[in-house]
């Protein structure tokens, strides 16, 4: 994605002519087929009422969709984590400088998808977790592959989860995913909201993004809902 609103402006006047041919260096990883990764062993008990989790890996726009489209997610916000308040604004964290991750924060009914499920998508369908600050075009510690646990539970089933896919081998190589708690999230601007969903034809989106959402439905029937809950008709 790119790190400056002029280059942002530039992509969208382009993206549509950028779609011929799949011309875009993005998925050029289409190789690193997406699996259905086996369920954590660790799960946290049962709690009530609605969750939060927040997870970052790669551009928010893929993430954030990927959520969007899943059963028992009631919200799938984009924003930063993992620095300061006064540098979470898109061109500070696009420098890479900042600390932050794009981040989506995610809010779920764990009577209907547990926090082991979001993991099992986040490292099924949502990335690739063996890249390190990368995923496919785009490159910085922005685009860290991280799990921000908000309590000791999460804390425990996260690292237990990354510890059982680098056991068994999953992925054929270490998995580059970062755990980092009590990190503050913070909402990223208006206009990455909902990307996905409000530019389905634009070329990142159409090469990276668009093959998530496939996945999920392939991968994840159970759990894929064909229309996304969006930002704009929740109150953050």
């Amino acid at each position: 994605m790119s790190t400056s609103l002029s280059r942002l402006a530039g992509f969208l006047a382009i993206g549509a002519v950028a779609i011929s041919g799949l011309a875009l260096t993005g998925h050029a990883d289409a190789e690193q087929a997406a699996r259905r990764v086996p369920a954590p062993t660790v799960t946290e008990a049962k709690a009530a009422g609605q969750q939060t989790a927040i997870l970052a890996g790669g551009c928010f726009w893929g993430v954030q969709g990927v959520f969007q489209h899943v059963k028992g997610v009631s919200s799938a916000v984009s924003g930063y984590a993992g620095g300061k308040a006064d540098t979470a604004l898109y061109e500070e964290v696009g420098t890479g400088r900042t600390g932050h991750a794009e981040a989506v924060k995610v809010t779920f009914d764990p009577s209907v998808i547990s926090y082991g499920e979001i993991l099992q998508i986040y490292f099924s369908v949502a990335h690739d977790p063996t890249e390190l600050n990368r995923q496919g075009p785009d490159s910085g510690t922005q685009y860290r592959s991280t799990i921000f646990p908000l309590d000791a539970a999460q804390a425990k089933v996260a690292k237990a989860y990354v510890a059982q896919l680098d056991t068994a081998k999953t992925y054929g190589k270490p998995l580059a995913t970062t755990i980092e708690a009590d990190k503050a999230f913070y909402p990223a601007e208006a206009y990455h909201q909902d990307f996905l969903a409000r530019n389905p034809t634009y070329g990142y989106i159409v090469v990276n993004d668009l093959p998530k959402i496939e996945d999920l439905s392939r991968l994840f029937p159970e759990r894929f809902r064909t229309a996304p809950v969006l930002t704009a008709d929740i109150s953050q």
